[in-house]
């Protein structure tokens, strides 16, 4: 235990530097990586809302696997929920390594980086904050959709925004998760020099304008999908139909031209 603890820090017990915190960093950068284009990959899903009831409604179903089982099953999202968790806290754990550890190191680390003025510490102090914001928002949204996967739909999900009072938290979550994942992936092209080129330091000044241009993009999708779901829940709380569950409009019709065959 006291061999990983000090590889932990970055020496070993015989004092020779461990090779564990690059290691660790790469886990850290690796997840981080595959977290921010996961989010990006489950705003673009989510947002199929703006598209139509029935496209989300269709999309949910896909990935439940209707086209294996019938109807869909909900406990696969379920699994994938799980599976996003353990990676997020695997993620939050590696980050905490570099938060200072006591509010002095927080007022030197801040004085230091308001003597320098320098843009990309600025930015990873935003991106400490919103981590820290998105390890209870995140861990509560995960939790939810963990323990409610056959609750996804135009319906249930609007209801879970509108009615049952989500709305606050998914408006923190998206602004923690937008600036966090952008500002990451910033950081990490920056780090590993993936697109340094022959000029570091022009090639930075591009991936910070790539860097707004998605974070408000993305800004502007989850706004415009939260809206969505928030006048659907409205309408359905108005009209006394919370709780109710979406039919999609070609199974309506079909209904309805079997009720009419019987009729007639």
């Amino acid at each position: 235990m006291s061999d990983l603890i000090e590889g932990y820090l970055g020496k070993t017990v015989d004092g020779k530097k461990s090779r564990l915190p690059a290691k660790l960093d790469y886990l850290q950068s690796a997840t981080g990586l595959f977290l921010a284009l996961f989010m990006w990959a489950h705003m673009i899903l989510v947002s199929s809302i703006l598209v139509s009831k029935d496209f989300m409604y269709q999309v949910t179903k896909l990935l439940e696997a209707s086209f294996i089982f019938e109807g869909g099953n909900p406990l696969l999202v379920s699994i994938a929920a799980a599976v996003i968790f353990v990676i997020f806290i695997t993620h939050a754990a590696l980050g905490m390594r570099k938060l200072p550890g006591n509010f002095k190191q927080y007022q030197v680390m801040k004085a230091h980086a308001k003597n320098m003025g320098h843009d990309d510490t600025k930015m990873w102090f935003i991106q400490a904050f919103t981590g820290f914001a998105m390890f209870f928002l995140g861990s509560v949204h995960l939790y939810i959709i963990m323990t409610n996967s056959a609750d996804i739909g135009p319906y249930a999900s609007s209801d879970r925004v509108w009615s049952e009072w989500m709305w606050p938290l998914y408006i923190l979550l998206l602004l923690a998760v937008e600036f966090h994942g952008t500002i990451g992936l910033y950081r990490l092209c920056v780090k590993w020099g993936w697109f340094d080129g022959n000029n570091p330091r022009e090639t930075r000044k591009s991936l910070k304008k790539v860097k707004w241009a998605l974070t408000v993009f993305f800004l502007v999708l989850g706004f415009a999908t939260l809206a969505a779901y928030m006048k659907i829940g409205m309408e359905q709380a108005a009209a006394g139909k919370v709780g109710e569950r979406y039919t999609p409009q070609a199974k309506v019709i079909q209904l309805d031209t079997v009720k009419k065959g019987r009729i007639a």
